[in-house]
């Protein structure tokens, strides 16, 4: 294997999925939903390693609250575990961030190549093969290539391991993640 060529770690069942259970556009949207949800999985990796190495927002902020009319500090936050954490965030803070998240997927249900499409009777996120999880978005322009798409996929996989593993590691006295013979 040259260094060129992706590497692929595991059983491949895709073919199974799209030959067997679906079609190719079932396929499309697994992978979508896959990469999806690894991105997600990266940001809350990133986020739970910040808040656990003490990277937190009232080191950084001007601001000394996160909510002024609740009396939520970001020092409060930050003396807090990373799941104690988020259940302090104030209702309003979680609704803009389901607000947030509900205006990019609403953007890769309406959009395709990045235009809209307004002249469509169904959404193109709704058509089979329409969700991609492509949103159109590379403002450094970096050229993406199967190694860079498959690394994504992979790094995304192994994010949902690991915030999994965080998560009941913090939340479940003495678990630990499990034992993988690999």
């Amino acid at each position: 294997t040259s260094l060129d060529e992706p590497v692929f770690i595991g059983e491949n069942y895709w073919d199974k999925f799209t030959l067997e259970y679906g079609s190719e556009a079932t396929g499309t949207f697994l992978r979508a939903a896959e990469l999806k949800h690894g991105r997600s999985a990266m940001l809350a990796v990133t986020g739970f390693a910040f808040h656990k190495l003490g990277w937190t927002l009232d080191n950084i902020s001007p601001h000394e609250y996160l909510s002024v009319t609740e009396g939520v500090k970001f020092a409060d936050l930050a003396a807090m575990s990373p799941v104690e954490a988020i259940h302090n965030i104030p209702a309003g803070g979680l609704a803009q961030m389901f607000a947030a998240i509900t205006l990019v997927e609403i953007y890769e249900l309406t959009h395709r190549d990045g235009k809209l499409a307004y002249d469509e009777t169904v959404a193109p996120g709704l058509q089979p093969g329409g969700l991609t999880g492509d949103l159109g978005w590379n403002p450094l322009g970096v050229k993406v290539t199967d190694r860079r798409r498959l690394s994504e996929l992979q790094n995304g996989r192994a994010a949902m391991f690991a915030i999994s593993a965080w998560v009941a590691a913090e939340t479940i006295p003495g678990s630990f993640p499990l034992p993988l013979p690999w």
